[in-house]
């Protein structure tokens, strides 16, 4: 027993000598492995001001967004037939464009006919230029004819997207012999389902001067209302009927009677929407 008294603390002692030993020999290996470490100036001359370490750009074959492409469209937004009260025939609304995000070529077209002859068309060229996130500046000519002797003017206006989603088209024209006139139309796409669609359309005219060789008064001259419903089988190819409701005023209205036409006309249509 006293044997034990005497060779425990000695033992003691040996072990905490020995761990100190492999401690200090653990903590020496350590700093002959370890990294040493950069001081800030050393880090600012390695670093490039970019943090690419100086490696060149390098192709990426299709990753180019080409934003500034010119691309084109082909809208037929109205392709119709009209049944009225005292006649029937075709309409077309035509709008095409060819360009890029900055500038573009427009081409507009809309007219009718009746009893095998035509009655109306207007034809634009316009160039296009954004002048907001959601609006276009327009300047070009339009062409007139139909009825009476073909007309001329030039042609400024804009055209965009309002809030809620109305589409707004509204062109002033200058003519020949100080002829003037003002164009307005709004569109809104209903989406009744994700291929049921409700168009309600408006559109009238307003000219400066009167015209009676094309029957047209001064004034406010026209105006249309017009609801279509259409299913798209595709955004390309979408069927469509409704009601549209024209009316006359003024001396334009005094010329149509005079003529044998109406003033106010309400007309079934039926037709087609294409997109190329």
């Amino acid at each position: 027993m006293r044997r034990f008294f005497w060779h425990a603390p000695v033992m003691m002692l040996f072990v905490l000598a020995t761990t100190r030993v492999y401690a200090q020999d653990a903590m020496r290996g350590m700093d002959r492995h370890a990294m040493p470490m950069q001081d800030a100036g050393a880090s600012s001359e390695i670093r490039s001001p970019d943090y690419s370490g100086d490696i060149g750009d390098g192709p990426m074959t299709g990753m180019d967004m080409r934003g500034d492409a010119p691309l084109g469209m082909l809208l037929f937004d109205r392709l119709e037939y009209f049944d009225g009260r005292d006649d029937h025939g075709a309409a077309f609304d035509m709008q095409a464009w060819y360009g890029n995000g900055a500038n573009k070529l427009w081409l507009k077209a809309e007219g009718e006919t009746a009893a095998g002859r035509l009655r109306d068309l207007r034809v634009e060229a316009l160039w296009d230029r954004p002048v907001g996130a959601f609006w276009d500046m327009q300047a070009g000519v339009r062409h007139d004819a139909g009825i009476g002797p073909d007309r001329n003017w030039a042609a400024f206006g804009v055209q965009g997207l309002a809030p809620y989603g109305f589409e707004l088209q509204a062109t002033v024209y200058v003519g020949q012999s100080g002829r003037t006139a003002l164009r307005f139309e709004s569109e809104y796409e209903l989406l009744l389902t994700q291929r049921l669609i409700l168009q309600p359309r408006f559109e009238a005219n307003l000219y400066g001067r009167a015209d009676p060789q094309r029957r047209i008064g001064s004034g406010l001259s026209d105006a249309a209302l017009g609801l279509r419903l259409r299913y798209e089988f595709s955004r390309q190819l979408a069927p469509y009927l409704g009601v549209e409701f024209e009316r006359r005023f003024g001396e334009t209205a005094t010329l149509a009677r005079d003529a044998g036409e109406p003033a106010f006309d309400a007309r079934l249509v039926a037709g087609l929407r294409l997109w190329f």
